[in-house]
């Protein structure tokens, strides 16, 4: 750990670390990182949630030991964390769990003031659940306020949440409808993508005019989704 803190998040050193770390999935390393919760230290504290974390997704045994126990511990660390980066590392880590109890304890934090925070509840709500054909209703509600954002990348997050997610209610589609005139280009790709997964015609006018992308912009591979839904109407 203290060679991990002592460099930033994107040097090896602390990916490494956490890794060899998560990878023991031991009870004495789970007690260890737990404790960072109440370091007075940020930087330990995202220590401890990356190791938390990592194990957690790291468990792949029958019985998924490290799944109820940490869902429980991020739900109540969000709570009091006043850190906004550890924060948000928080609400990532519960959005990786596939249990609806996730999706609760991630709406709180819907308007919140940060846009960072608001796109990992964003990205959480639906993506890793195993979710029936239906949002649940404050789930779906948080998504639709998430998604007219005033930030281009909270906005984006919550269409793409809605786009791969199971649930085709007409309303849904409106809303992703609604960001095809969208100041942001990126977000307006997403709609089209998101209205083509849903089986909606809208997607493909929608895609003709799109305004052109930068120079140099990689392919954007959502767009391929709209001949995928031609293919299947023209099949039809």
């Amino acid at each position: 750990m203290a060679r991990a803190v002592s460099h930033d998040k994107d040097h090896a050193a602390w990916g490494n670390i956490t890794i060899l770390l998560a990878n023991r999935r031991d009870q004495e390393t789970w007690t260890a990182a737990a404790a960072l919760r109440t370091h007075p230290e940020p930087s330990h504290r995202s220590f401890g949630v990356e190791v938390l974390r990592l194990t957690h997704l790291f468990d792949d045994s029958d019985e998924g030991a490290f799944a109820g126990p940490a869902l429980d511990l991020f739900t109540d660390w969000s709570t009091g964390e006043e850190d906004l980066a550890v924060l948000t590392e928080v609400l990532v880590a519960i959005g990786e769990h596939a249990n609806p109890r996730a999706g609760a304890a991630l709406v709180p934090y819907a308007g919140h003031s940060d846009a960072g925070v608001r796109c990992a509840v964003a990205r959480g709500c639906g993506v890793w659940h195993e979710t029936p054909l239906a949002f649940p209703g404050d789930v779906r509600e948080a998504l639709m306020v998430l998604m007219t954002d005033a930030d281009p990348v909270v906005r984006r997050a919550a269409c793409l949440t809605v786009a791969d997610g199971k649930d085709r209610d007409p309303v849904l589609a409106d809303a992703m409808a609604a960001l095809l005139g969208d100041p942001d280009r990126r977000v307006q790709v997403t709609a089209v993508y998101g209205l083509a997964l849903h089986e909606d015609e809208r997607c493909v006018e929608a895609a003709r005019r799109l305004p052109l992308a930068p120079p140099d912009t990689p392919h954007e591979y959502e767009l391929d989704a709209v001949w995928r839904y031609t293919s299947r109407r023209d099949n039809r």
